[in-house]
């Protein structure tokens, strides 16, 4: 399998497979796994004003910014004009499609795939789109009318699509980066100076940080130190540097996410789709904690209950999750060993294979 992204030139925007999609890293880092194990010459079409940006191109590939409007479930004055930025997306994308002439164009979801996937029906080109959470959301339901095939990670997401369009799934599991599948623990509590024998508790609420998250790990502190090492990935917002002994923050981790991850012996988090992912790849047992209703369409709750109910989670909803209860839920799996393992081997058996790798092979076969 290739090693590095082959992207198209600034001077020569020709290539085989355009990605799109972006928002948060979750519908990133994914696309950039299989674009690194497909090898071919690629490009990335993503929103001007998004986390993609800085991502794609440090990952080498070359990004063309688009308008994109958010896609809303509910009555607002915004979708008016979100629905004028929509339309420029579209127009923008068919201009980078014509150009580019790429045999495939990959959606790997958010709103800002929707608009590329649309001009590449007007273009002739047919489109996959991938689905990362337990049933699809709204981008992937529209991108479904134009798209050749829907990949998804998991088999009981097919039931969640409309009937007509089921015929059109592959399940595949969600790519996580190679680098997960070579962390090294040891080398991962180097990095945050966490001595060796002592429990290590990763806290991550997402690529953007989760305030709420922030703000009970920070209420637990005293007593989780008195419990373990902590090393908590804060996000750009409330990043704030620690001086506190045995507690390790961070803004963001990048490039020693995998060896930081693997050294945990329990992680604390959202439910996104990717970390869940990344929790599967390395057999992770995990205490979650997912964005609730009021500030999603509910796909974190779904996802969470997926792993609990495989046994590879705990969780605990955030309306119940008060400093009190968040450390009676460590406690508890701090306390039983047998358990975190067989929790981790649960995990480990939701992410089986490489997903990243299949559906790279899955792109190849249908360009040829």
């Amino acid at each position: 399998m290739a090693e590095s992204v082959t992207s198209a030139e600034p001077d020569d925007d020709r290539c085989e497979v355009a990605f799109a999609g972006g928002g948060t890293a979750g519908h990133v880092f994914p696309g950039i796994a299989i674009a690194r194990e497909l090898g071919r010459r690629i490009l990335w079409i993503g929103s001007s004003t998004g986390v993609e940006r800085k991502l794609v191109g440090d990952a080498g590939i070359t990004f063309h910014g688009i308008p994109a409007g958010k896609l809303r479930r509910y009555l607002s004055l915004k979708n008016l004009s979100d629905c004028a930025k929509t339309v420029a997306g579209i127009v923008s994308s068919v201009r980078v499609l014509r150009r580019a002439r790429p045999k495939l164009v990959f959606s790997k979801g958010g709103f800002v795939s929707v608009p590329p996937v649309i001009a590449a029906r007007l273009c002739g080109i047919p489109s996959w789109t991938h689905e990362s959470d337990f049933d699809p959301g709204l981008a992937t339901r529209i991108n479904l009318m134009f798209c050749e095939k829907v990949l998804v990670s998991f088999p009981q997401t097919v039931a969640y699509l409309p009937a007509r369009y089921r015929k059109k799934a592959i399940v595949t599991g969600n790519p996580v980066r190679r680098a997960l599948y070579h962390a090294d623990g040891a080398r991962g509590r180097a990095f945050v100076g966490c001595p060796a024998g002592v429990p290590l508790v990763f806290v991550i609420g997402g690529s953007l940080g989760s305030s709420f998250i922030n703000a009970l790990i920070v209420s637990c502190l005293p007593d989780l130190l008195d419990r373990c090492f902590v090393v908590h990935q804060m996000g750009p917002r409330d990043f704030a540097a620690s001086r506190q002994e045995g507690y390790f923050s961070a803004a963001f981790f990048s490039a020693e996410l995998p060896d930081v991850l693997a050294a945990a012996d329990l992680v604390i988090s959202r439910a996104g789709a990717n970390i869940l992912a990344e929790l599967a790849a390395l057999g992770k047992p995990s205490l979650l904690i997912p964005l609730p209703e009021t500030g999603s369409r509910g796909d974190q709750i779904r996802n969470a209950e997926l792993f609990r109910s495989a046994g590879a989670s705990q969780v605990l909803p955030e309306r119940e999750a008060t400093s009190e209860r968040a450390m009676e839920c460590v406690r508890a799996l701090l306390d039983d060993p047998a358990r975190l393992r067989e929790m981790g081997g649960k995990a480990r058996s939701l992410g089986a294979g490489r997903p990243a790798e299949l559906i790279a092979d899955l792109i190849r076969a249908r360009l040829g």
